[in-house]
């Protein structure tokens, strides 16, 4: 983040953060995170929140947001400064990551996280420095958007169940198949993908490619409508005799399961750290309304009902927070299995917050949390959504389990 820090105004107090009014540094945090953190706050009350309704209304994706992002160093927080990275931390990027969730669009948030979180990591971690100069170093500019292809029609959270075949020619392989719920498809210069090589070995024969979405054969299909994350493109995609070089396929041929393991291990504190965003949002409406709106002669957070509702999400909140900054603390310093187990619960039980929180907010709000003139009902829908990508959270109890049990 040193290179970030350098851009920021000079007055960089952390007001109206949500801990209290003033700054306070628990571990693996820092000062510097708290700074990013002031200054991320600051550029999504500024850009961002204003638009996010309208956004999700048009159901309706501003790409230059990418751009804006790139030019205040957001897009590379994560990755050094050889790829026009800023050489910070995972940590920092769950700073970007908890405020974006704040803003008031699920699907700008889901949008920039999947290009960030899933589908440069690979590129990072597996690929060559031919393949990181060719498509990490423009990712992190700004100038080419990225997707993840591991979700099929038929297999999900069962990545060794997809479908997808990437069978070999002479100077690389031809892909057939097709993936869905893919996030920046319709905007995507080009896509991380698995496929199977040797279906008849199982998740030992999935390899990953790196697939320009200009290739001939790559069909973006229809636009899927959901019930939250409406501003983001999600969509089908169908690969038709899809001609893939040999220079673009990360790792060796086999590692594809590992890869997307590691990847989805990587990711999760990512969308368990958002969805603290959501509900984070959500309860400074609660707090905010409550104090203003008055039955009974007195405004309704005196009232123990809904003092305890907004107790409970306070705390349940917090608690999430912590566990997303250690399983983030965790995959910075390399402790490997632990912090796949450590992943698993953050996104597990961060996912389920946002969904408890949402839902008393809108009880909170009464009659109306549930019309759309008041923001409560959107992040209701949004945080539902979490509970199901980067690995249901039955999958998660599935992993933590294993874990314990082993």
């Amino acid at each position: 983040t040193r290179r970030t820090n350098e851009r920021m105004p000079a007055d960089l107090e952390a007001k109206g953060l949500p801990h209290a009014a003033a700054r306070r540094i628990i571990p693996p945090f820092t000062e510097e995170h708290e700074d990013l953190r002031a200054a991320i706050r600051r550029f999504v009350a500024a850009e961002l929140r204003p638009h996010a309704g309208q956004w999700e209304a048009d159901r309706w994706f501003p790409n230059d947001v990418f751009t804006r992002m790139a030019q205040l160093g957001y897009l590379g927080l994560k990755y050094p400064e050889a790829y026009g990275g800023e050489g910070g931390d995972y940590v920092a990027d769950a700073v970007l990551t908890e405020e974006l969730g704040r803003c008031g669009s699920g699907g700008l948030a889901a949008g920039i996280g999947a290009h960030i979180g899933i589908a440069t990591p690979p590129v990072f971690k597996f690929g060559t420095e031919d393949q990181k100069q060719r498509y990490l170093v423009p990712s992190i500019a700004g100038t080419s958007i990225a997707a993840l292809g591991i979700t099929e029609p038929d297999a999900g959270s069962d990545v060794a169940g997809m479908k997808t075949m990437a069978r070999p020619v002479d100077g690389g392989w031809v892909l057939n198949g097709s993936k869905m719920f893919i996030t920046n498809a319709g905007h995507a210069e080009w896509m991380t993908c698995f496929a199977s090589t040797d279906r008849s070995k199982g998740h030992r024969g999935l390899s990953a490619f790196v697939v320009p979405m200009g290739s001939d054969g790559v069909v973006v299909e229809k636009k899927l409508d959901k019930m939250g994350q409406r501003a983001t493109d999600t969509s089908a995609v169908a690969f038709q005799d899809v001609v893939v070089p040999a220079a673009n396929r990360l790792g060796e041929d086999g590692d594809g399961f590992r890869i997307a393991m590691q990847t989805l291990d990587f990711t999760r504190p990512g969308t368990a750290i958002g969805a603290v965003g959501v509900a984070q949002a959500a309860f400074e409406l609660c707090v905010d309304y409550g104090k203003e709106r008055v039955q009974f002669g007195m405004p309704i957070a005196m009232n123990q009902g809904v003092s305890f509702l907004i107790s409970d999400m306070a705390t349940e909140i917090e608690a999430a927070r912590l566990l997303c900054w250690q399983a983030a603390w965790m995959i910075d310093n390399g402790f490997g299995r632990k912090a796949t187990k450590y992943s698993s619960f953050a996104k597990r039980f961060a996912a389920d917050t946002a969904m408890k929180v949402t839902t008393d907010a809108v009880q909170v709000f009464g009659g109306y949390g549930y019309v759309e003139d008041f923001p409560v009902e959107r992040y209701m829908r949004e945080a539902k959504v979490l509970q199901i990508v980067e690995g249901t959270n039955q999958v998660q109890r599935m992993v933590i389990g294993r874990s314990l049990t082993a």
